[in-house]
Order: structure tokens, then sequence, then C-alpha cells
């Protein structure tokens, strides 16, 4: 069994055919997928996806950096309402996004540092976004970390510098993706210098699709071509990547079989 650590599901790019895109993953061997929440808009279509197939899709609860805007305050009562109120495999997706826009730079700090605050308290792991963020990112976690945080660094596309700086938080690992298929991306030489043991599966679809599916929409079955590169930096059989990716998922979001 793999573990699709990350995939929007319940992202309207699914409207057509959510339930042959399930089947397909299940069919695939990515039986269990794991649904990070964007904003107050995206709950209620997660949270169908969630009870429709409880076997198979987990929600997650929390605020995207991307849409910590004016009425930010107002999104994260929301978040906190739900986080306290039902049970949740993560708080995510969180962080911070410096690439689009800086506009609210200071917000996205304080947002992040209320859900790792929040996580800490539920004894739940934390889903990182972190994109032109690491630096700022990184002020937050080394404050707060201690042997109650766990979580993933989502769509890690970092130097090994960076990687490093991550694993010495102790409890956390880094979420992998179709940027690991892209060989301008260059992510392989990072990762072959890290032990597989601190590596977790996601597409992030519908986005970052893996070769040979660029340019298309992303979906969970095309986990395995992820699966397989990973195979091919490590020189070990496919078999062995997912025994081990789906193990460390097990261990960061507390999955039973």
């Amino acid at each position: 069994m793999f573990i699709d650590t990350h995939t929007h599901l319940f992202s309207e790019s699914f409207n057509d055919d959510r339930d042959e895109v399930v089947q397909r993953a299940i069919a695939s061997g990515v039986e269990k997928l794991l649904l990070p929440n964007i904003d107050g808009s995206s709950i209620e279509a997660m949270h169908q996806l969630a009870a429709k197939y409880p076997d198979n899709c987990y929600a997650m609860m929390g605020l995207h950096p991307g849409s910590v805007n004016s009425d930010w305050k107002k999104q994260l009562t929301e978040v906190e309402k739900h986080l306290f109120s039902q049970k949740y495999v993560a708080v995510g997706e969180i962080g911070m996004d410096l690439y689009w826009d800086k506009t609210f730079i200071s917000e996205q700090a304080e947002a992040f540092r209320q859900q790792v605050i929040w996580a800490k308290e539920l004894k739940l792991p934390i889903v990182i976004h972190a994109r032109e963020a690491f630096d700022e990112i990184f002020e937050i976690v080394d404050e707060l970390n201690d042997s109650d945080l766990t979580g993933i660094f989502h769509c890690f596309t970092g130097t090994f510098e960076q990687a490093q700086h991550i694993l010495t938080y102790g409890n956390f690992k880094l979420g992998i993706g179709g940027v690991l298929t892209y060989k301008k991306a260059e992510l392989d030489k990072v990762i072959e210098k890290i032990a597989i043991d601190h590596l977790v599966l996601e597409t992030d679809s519908p986005y970052l699709p893996p070769v040979p599916h660029r340019g298309k929409r992303n979906e969970s079955s095309y986990l395995l071509h992820i699966a397989e590169r990973l195979a091919d930096v490590y020189q070990i059989s496919l078999k062995e990547v997912e025994a081990i990716t789906t193990r460390n998922a097990k261990e960061i979001f507390k999955l039973a079989d």
C-alpha cells in the first residue's frame, strides 16, 4: 500500500470524475489519501469526501498561507472551531508563501505560529507549505519546536542545507512529489544525500504532475511515477520504497492499517 500524504481531491478540478480518480488511486495501490485544507471555502467539500471514503480519505484542518489576506482572523477562527471539535490527521496546510505576494507577510507568520501552537496542544502533526520562505518558517519552528511537534515539509524542493536544518528538528519528514521527476529541478541530487527514512510521498494533485504527465491534471494514482523515480535514486526496489515511505507516513500521521 502507498500513501499519498498530500492531495487536494476535493478541488473543483475533480468535480466531473472525483469517484473515478479515487478508484484509480485505490486500484493502483495508493489506498490512503490525505487531504490538506485550504481555507473556509474548501472545508465542506473536504469533509464530504472524507465521509464518503472513511477508509481511504483523511482530512486535515488548517489555513493555507495563500489564503491569508484581509479576513485572515475570521478564517483562522473558523479553522480553530473545526480543529477543536472534530478529529483530523494533521494541522495543514499551513506555512508561508512569499513567492507571489509579500503584502501579508506578518499576518502569514502570525497565522502559521498560532496553528503550530494549536497542533502542539492537540498533539497533531503539521503539514508545512514553504515557498520562498524557509528562513521565515525556520525562525518560528526553531522557537516552537519540542518533542510534541512533528510534521511534514510538504513539496520539499529546498537545498541540502535546508533539508539538514529540517531534520535537526527530530520529528519531521520531507514530502517528495512530482518535482523529483523534473530533470532541471535536480531534486534527486539533494535527496540522494538523505536517508529514505526521512521521506514520504505525495502528489499535491491536481498540481505538479510527474513525468510523463506534465501539463496535465495530476492525480493520486500518479504517485507510482514518483515512487519509481525514488527507487532509481536510491537503487532499491519499488517494494522497498513502498514499505519505507508507507511506514514513515503512518508514523507521522498515526494511521492504522
